[in-house]
């Protein structure tokens, strides 16, 4: 077997988003398109020679052709080993461990995350680097560049490897190891948690892993290992598909868990995980807990867990993420990190030992145990907390709320927006952002108005444009900002957030505790003129 050089010309758009390179199928099924993006990847990315990389992904349709694909330009790139998961599977938080437990340089990821699968949906490729997790802006936008001036691309001229079958094949000079993607990330799961106790607790469960990637992985450390009844795990198969749904955890996406949740038969604990495994939604008997709450009310109880015994060095958050965690740092006594939207703007702070629990409004937490938001995680330090305290989901939350305060809290999300349409939106805003403060909006009025910038307190870099505030008086506040996770059109998101103390209304209907956020927001960026759109494409 030999290389072979390919004659390669640039495609236009192979800029990798928050979270890596996000197409519809049909685009990276286009001759040379995946090639394309991972030889720019490995002429970029700085490693050793015979280095390691890993390769897995959420299991959506053509993941295994581009596996394949992927080996074969590794093998003729110099790589020397390459592990990769059995069936191609490896969740986005597992891979970001094996990057770290074998001391790989760095690993491809498939996976377009929540996002649909299929022949007609989307597909995702992102690079970690050698600490697991997400690559930093720098490297980023050094693939991109190379992305516009690429020539040509190497493959080994080798068949296609069996990836179903656990052990070791060559592609070249190039060792490939099949390996179980499932054992080393419950064998870190197990050294984090309390297992005993979950057993002992006795917690009815219903999770659903909405036939995406975490299937396995909650099969074995849900059912198999904390001896959950068979049949906890719902929807366990990964399918290319997704079984035709939207492996998105929210309210509308898994409205069949919370319909359960929220009926005379429900379980104790409710919980799902997304495509690639790095998403969650909690819910207890009678009560959903938003990810900004999820997020303060586990680092407010971490300590619980063995993993976390020694307390926290910090907590960090995204901005658009509710302040409540900002709430729980302040009570312990520790740093509070505010960052753009994007795990990888974490990474410097977890690696620098200055925050251990992070976490997205958009349902990902997470903490130092890897360089990646991870759902199960998430669910295991629920249930540990649980366990521990011996009260329900609702007392939890209840407790929490008559402490801190309760920051009431949604997304709105406006998809597959003409261009324009959302660009016009984030213009009015931005042209009015001097003039704001001192404005009276009905009972609200402005204290504050900006674009949100970031100086990140590790290395000094500075990221621009990354949203627009309008903060009021009393701790509330909208949010808007463009995704940069969508394969088509714009998506416009607007967060909308209103703090009520410890002595107020803690227990009332969140919308109608937003309405004076919601009239606010469409005066100042008139949503509904710009884009035609008369409501909100999803309400979290």
């Amino acid at each position: 077997m030999t290389a072979k050089l390919y004659h390669a010309t640039p495609f236009e758009g192979q800029k990798p988003g928050t979270s890596g390179l996000r197409k519809k199928v049909r685009v990276f099924q286009q001759p040379g398109y995946a090639e394309n993006f991972i030889q720019a990847v490995f002429d970029v990315v700085e490693r050793p020679a015979d280095s390691t990389l890993v390769i897995g992904g959420d299991g959506r349709f053509h993941n295994r052709t581009v596996i394949q694909q992927a080996l074969r330009i590794a093998a003729a790139n110099g790589y020397g080993r390459v592990l990769v998961g059995k069936g191609g599977i490896l969740s986005t938080p597992a891979a970001s461990h094996v990057i770290r437990k074998y001391g790989a340089s760095g690993g491809l990821i498939l996976s377009a995350s929540h996002n649909p699968g299929g022949p007609d949906e989307d597909f995702g490729i992102k690079y970690n680097t050698a600490n697991g997790g997400p690559a930093p802006e720098s490297v980023t936008e050094a693939i991109y560049a190379r992305t516009l001036t690429i020539d040509r691309w190497l493959a080994e001229d080798s068949a296609d490897i069996g990836l179903d079958a656990l052990g070791t094949v060559q592609v070249g000079a190039m060792t490939v190891e099949v390996i179980d993607p499932v054992a080393d990330y419950a064998e870190l799961m197990e050294s984090l948690f309390d297992f005993p106790a979950i057993r002992a607790a006795g917690v009815s469960m219903a999770f659903d892993a909405m036939s995406a990637v975490t299937g396995p992985y909650a099969i074995e450390i849900l059912e198999n290992r904390l001896g959950f009844a068979p049949g906890t795990v719902r929807n366990g198969v990964p399918l290319e598909d997704f079984g035709g749904h939207h492996p998105d955890p929210n309210l509308v996406h898994a409205a069949e868990l919370y319909d359960l949740m929220m009926g005379p038969d429900a379980p104790d604990f409710g919980a799902a995980s997304d495509g690639d495994g790095d998403r969650n939604l909690i819910i207890g008997r009678g009560r959903f807990i938003t990810p900004s709450d999820s997020l303060a009310m586990l680092a407010a109880n971490a300590h619980l867990a063995p993993g976390y015994a020694r307390g926290l060095a910090g907590i960090a958050r995204s901005m658009p993420t509710s302040a409540a965690a900002d709430r729980v740092a302040e009570a312990l006594g520790i740093p509070a990190f505010e960052t753009p939207t994007g795990w990888k703007f974490f990474g410097n702070l977890l690696d620098a030992g200055m925050a251990t629990i992070c976490g997205e409004e958009s349902a990902g937490t997470g903490s130092d145990h890897v360089r990646e938001k991870d759902g199960l995680w998430a669910v295991l330090l629920w249930l540990n907390i649980l366990a521990v305290r011996g009260i329900s989901v609702d007392e939890l939350a209840r407790e929490h709320w008559a402490r801190f305060g309760r920051n009431y809290y949604a997304r709105h999300d406006y998809e597959a927006l003409p261009v324009d349409a959302a660009n016009a939106v984030m213009a009015q805003v931005t042209g009015a952002l001097a003039a704001l403060p001192g404005q009276a909006f009905g009972p609200l009025a402005v204290a504050a108005a900006d674009s949100f910038s970031y100086a990140d307190p590790v290395d000094g870099s500075v990221s621009a444009n990354q949203g627009l505030r309008v903060m009021f008086e009393g701790g509330s506040r909208i949010v808007l900002r463009l995704s940069g996770t969508g394969t088509e059109g714009a998506t416009l998101r607007l967060y909308l957030e209103r703090f009520e103390p410890a002595s107020g209304n803690l227990d009332a209907e969140v919308g109608a505790m937003l309405g004076d956020l919601i009239a606010a927001a469409e005066t100042i960026a008139g949503i509904a003129r710009h884009t035609c759109r008369t409501a909100p494409d999803v309400v979290t």
